[in-house]
């Protein structure tokens, strides 16, 4: 099994994040990397099994140019705002044409804690957005920080390690239901 996680992280948290859910994953054997989303090359993404979408959450939904240089201005390193999943998402065709197989996807986001309960994340955006490109978006999640640059909340490295490592079951459940 073949998975990629596309990351986008201005703080290193979603990376951090990225890393976990990777870990889980190769503890079952599993082929994975992250891909940092400026840096995506159509090999990485050619044959998947699985991929993964990671992103933070800006003004509820994804990053946007202006998001991202507001980050910047708060101490994120400038490399890290060059591209982001939202642009990435919308030249997808570019990597994945909608005449070759397209892999099942996984979604997940980083959010502030104490904006648990509002609406709108970066993973509900990039999964209305996969969809709409004819992908199947098999599971979705949201992690948290503490708050704009972080840290980690607490347990949410654990809790993506758990969830990297169920995401091979979820693949299952999908193929059996497809």
């Amino acid at each position: 099994m073949k998975v990629v996680i596309v990351c986008e992280s201005m703080f290193g948290n979603t990376e951090a994040l990225a890393d976990q859910v990777r870990d889980g994953l190769r503890d079952l054997g599993v082929e994975a990397d992250v891909v940092e989303v400026a840096d995506v090359q159509d090999e990485d993404v050619a044959g998947l099994d699985l991929l993964v979408i990671a992103a933070p959450t800006h003004a509820l939904s994804l990053s946007r140019p202006t998001s991202r240089a507001d980050a910047v201005s708060q101490g994120a390193d400038p490399r890290r705002a060059r591209a982001g999943v939202r642009e990435w998402l919308a030249d997808i065709d570019r990597y994945l044409p909608a005449t070759a197989a397209r892999p099942p996807v996984a979604v997940f986001d980083t959010r502030v804690l104490k904006t648990k309960h509002w609406p709108g994340s970066a993973a509900g955006r990039a999964s209305r957005t996969l969809r709409h490109a004819g992908f199947q978006v098999i599971d979705r999640m949201s992690f948290y920080v503490e708050g704009l640059t972080g840290p980690l909340a607490d347990g949410e490295g654990l809790r993506a390690r758990d969830w990297g490592a169920e995401l091979p079951e979820s693949l299952r459940r999908y193929r059996v239901r497809a």
